[in-house]
């Protein structure tokens, strides 16, 4: 990407902006002092986030961060009351004096009301929406994650995420997430900083995070800023927790799909509270699914009684150190197994295997030095993934598979500045290497073997003009080394405050990718998903010019209003991405020759409109989404060349077409209910609806026996074989459209208290209720509909202690 004259010119205001802060910022510190800390859950030492920190009698207040950490800073010298309070928790306060230059800690520790332990927590939402921009971003916790109806009796961030503004699941088995036009590889997903390639095993209700392990997540949906990159889309930041520092504690779980168990406590208690101290915390959860649904389900029909063929394994564990003054040191690491097959119709008979393996370790440490009001944040970890996928109907059959393996790593700086401003730089290095082994549609086998090494330094700042307007400008640049490219990403987030119930907001950014996917557009359902790092190859675009650039790019633009009406908060939300290059394998390869890439185009526009309620008993949400997202690609003119006869002599001609992905859903509408019941607020009923318009795909257009002229050498005679089925596909690409979708989950909960800490909560779930035939995929070969799950009750114990 060429360096515009826009780009050099944000870049450099930026700059200039920060050095001046910085000079300022300085210079009144000679004058005034600095109050920092953090933020405790008493009981479990975990830090309490995205809380109000408040000086009594001045106008001085902060939030909490992700580490449950707040500045103060230009603290005219005094002797002040600082405090905090939480929904749930009891008012700390606490007496700090502050003196010129000077730079005072303190450490707060919040205690649950017990009155008040059922009723559903707010970290200071409006406090967070009057002084952040959180255009196009949603932060969740755990707590929000168990109001969903828990379909198989166990809640998931997965299922929290199909009711997200801009989602488009695309099924509970074999789903995939496309977040506001974006397909999964353009979405990165982190956990604790590190990249997990793909977050959602086959049965589409589960991911790999364990729900309370989950400390909060981190949703951008468009118009990220500058502290993420590599992803033209979208961000999925999932942080854990650190460990109970306090006492040994845990829970366990079992139903007919998986058990569960996790386990946290300390390794090294602290002396005195505050003090330093160790902890661990591990969880495990084993899918046996494919064991039990043929046993346990098979009266109710089909396709139960020919089992549900999705099995996964997934393990986590972290050890955290924390030292006296707040920082810390984590060391985590992390095994997710998934295996899979897809069954032919109605028998219990695969017609593919499918298995992907992610494994990784890494560090992550937060310091906050003592005579500074920054925190400092760094990371390195170590990553590998790897996919395979046999179809056992081919002759002979050749797997598909792909991996992805690396480092990363990364240090920043956040300085909090007063009236919720707040300014961030960072660097960050990291290296891949991919493996990629396919057959592609003329039956040519490819393996491709790329590396890279990924260079960036960030930026951002955040400017609170009062209690009006803020403006959050960003710039990123990234370095790819093997293709020898730079990219400069500028960013700006704005919001402004028209009342205390009614804000406007905005975003807009650059951003780009070298990681391709390699998933087909062809297929109906597809579980392999393989990446590959930009090619150094030349590649032409749907105008067939050669590009110079071979990097994926998009930009965003999003705006939006959000507007308080009593206890209703409704958010409304257009939005437009524009992804100017894709990088994606050729679909007009005939000659081994031929290059293995094109460089396609697509644009995804939309709008959504979310209301949520949640006060006392009652949490109410409703979304409405709209989107349509179009690629543009190069496609041979003659479909015939997919399945050439002997001595074929090819003409290639190609053209352009517009198509719609698969994962094109027009309509989107989500409603969800939940009531606690009952004095001790332990009986909680939910509910949730779920609608979504047909989803594209590609016709067949017809069938052909393919014959092997080959075989038996030269006494092969053709007129005797009994050829496999080949098929002929439609020339337009995604030209038919599947039946409307809609589904209804209901879900029980209900906890008894054993002692203070012994819980058991007890859990019913209907996914599906009335039993809607909502579609998988066509099997091509038979030409019979797959459906997605039928009724599907689960009970689900767990044990938290």
């Amino acid at each position: 990407m060429r360096t515009t004259c826009l780009q050099k010119f944000a870049a450099f205001f930026l700059l200039i902006a920060c050095v001046f802060i910085h000079v300022e910022v300085n210079a009144q510190q000679a004058t005034t002092g600095i109050i920092k800390g953090f933020v405790y859950d008493k009981a479990s030492g975990e830090p309490v986030i995205f809380t109000n920190v408040i000086l009594e009698g001045t106008k001085i207040g902060v939030q909490t961060d992700v580490n449950g950490y707040f500045t103060m800073t230009q603290v005219k010298p005094g002797t002040y009351t600082l405090y905090t309070s939480l929904i749930g928790y009891d008012t700390v306060r606490a007496t700090v004096t502050v003196k010129a230059g000077d730079v005072v800690s303190k450490k707060l520790f919040l205690g649950q009301r017990s009155q008040e332990l059922g009723s559903v927590e707010v970290s200071a939402r409006k406090t967070e929406k009057q002084t952040q921009v959180n255009a196009g971003s949603i932060t969740v916790t755990p707590r929000e994650m168990k109001l969903m109806p828990s379909a198989g009796g166990e809640p998931d961030i997965a299922q929290y995420l199909q009711v997200v503004p801009g989602v488009v699941f695309t099924g509970d088995q074999g789903g995939q997430l496309y977040i506001r036009g974006g397909a999964p590889s353009q979405t990165g997903i982190l956990l604790d900083g590190i990249t997990i390639y793909n977050p959602f095993h086959s049965i589409g209700l589960y991911s790999v995070f364990e729900t309370d392990a989950i400390r909060n997540v981190e949703i951008q949906t468009a118009g990220f800023n500058a502290q993420y990159g590599n992803r033209t889309s979208a961000i999925l930041d999932v942080r854990t927790k650190d460990g109970n520092k306090n006492r040994l504690a845990g829970k366990v779980s079992a139903s007919p799909i998986m058990a569960r168990a996790m386990l946290e406590g300390p390794l090294l208690k602290a002396k005195t509270e505050g003090g330093s101290s160790a902890t661990f915390l591990l969880s495990a959860k084993h899918s046996y699914l494919d064991k039990t649904s043929k046993s346990i389900y098979g009266s109710l029909g089909e396709p139960y009684k020919y089992g549900l063929p999705y099995a996964f394994t997934d393990l986590y564990g972290k050890l955290t150190y924390n030292g006296d003054n707040g920082s810390k040191l984590n060391v985590f690491g992390f095994s997710f197994d998934d295996r899979a097959q897809v069954l032919k119709h109605n028998t219990s008979t695969p017609n593919a295997d499918f298995r992907w393996r992610a494994s990784g370790a890494g560090t992550n440490f937060v310091v906050t030095p003592g005579t500074s009001a920054a925190l400092i944040n760094g990371k390195f970890a170590y990553s590998k993934y790897v996919i395979d996928y046999t179809n056992l109907n081919e002759n002979p059959q050749r797997p598909r598979s792909s991996g992805i393996d690396g480092f990363e790593g990364a240090i920043d700086f956040t300085y909090f500045l007063p009236n919720y401003s707040q300014l961030k730089y960072g660097i960050e290095v990291s290296g891949f290497h991919t493996t990629l082994d396919y057959k592609d549609y003329l039956g040519n086998i490819i393996t491709l073997d790329r590396r890279n090494t990924l260079a960036a330094l960030y930026i951002m700042f955040r400017k609170n003009f009062g209690e009006k307007f803020i403006i959050e400008p960003g710039f990123r640049g990234q370095y790819y080394s093997a293709i020898s490219r730079f990219s400069p990403e500028p960013r700006l987030g704005m919001k402004y405050n028209i009342t205390n119930a009614v804000r406007l907001k905005a975003a807009t950014g650059m951003y780009s990718q070298n990681i391709i996917s390699t998933k087909s557009d062809r297929d109906i359902v597809n579980f392999f998903t393989g990446f590959l790092l930009s090619p150094d190859q030349s590649i032409i675009n749907t105008d067939q010019q050669r590009i110079d650039n071979n990097l994926q790019t998009a930009y965003h633009i999003l705006g939006g209003i959000e507007v308080d009406v009593r206890n209703v908060e409704f958010n409304f939300e257009p939005w437009y991405k524009n992804f100017t290059r894709n990088i994606e394998l050729s679909r007009i390869k005939i000659e081994t020759s031929d290059p293995d890439f094109v460089s396609g185009s697509g644009v995804a526009y939309g709008m959504d409109l979310s209301a949520r309620y949640n006060k006392n008993r009652w949490y109410l949400w409703g979304v409405v989404s709209y989107q349509q997202v179009t690629y543009e690609a190069l496609v041979l003119k003659d479909n015939k060349v997919t399945a050439p006869p002997p001595n074929y002599t090819y003409v290639k001609e190609v053209q352009k077409q517009t198509y719609a992905p698969p994962f094109d859903r027009r309509i989107n509408i989500n409603l969800l209910a939940s009531y606690t019941f009952g004095k001790k607020r332990d009986l909680e009923v939910s509910g949730r609806f779920n609608y979504g318009s047909p989803f594209p795909f590609t016709q067949t257009q017809g069938y052909y026996e393919n014959l092997s002229p080959t075989a038996n050498s030269i006494g092969t005679n053709v007129n005797q074989q009994n050829g496999t089925t080949g098929l002929f596909y439609a020339s337009d690409i995604n030209g038919g459209r599947l039946s409307h979708y809609h589904r209804l989950d209901l879900s029980v909960k209900k906890r008894f208290s054993l002692s203070e800490f012994s819980i058991v909560e007890t859990s019913l779930s209907l996914t599906n209720v009335y039993d809607r035939n909502n579609i998988f995929y066509v099997d091509r070969i038979d030409n019979v509909r797959v459906y997605q799950l039928p009724v599907f009750p689960s009970l689900n114990v767990t044990w938290n202690f």
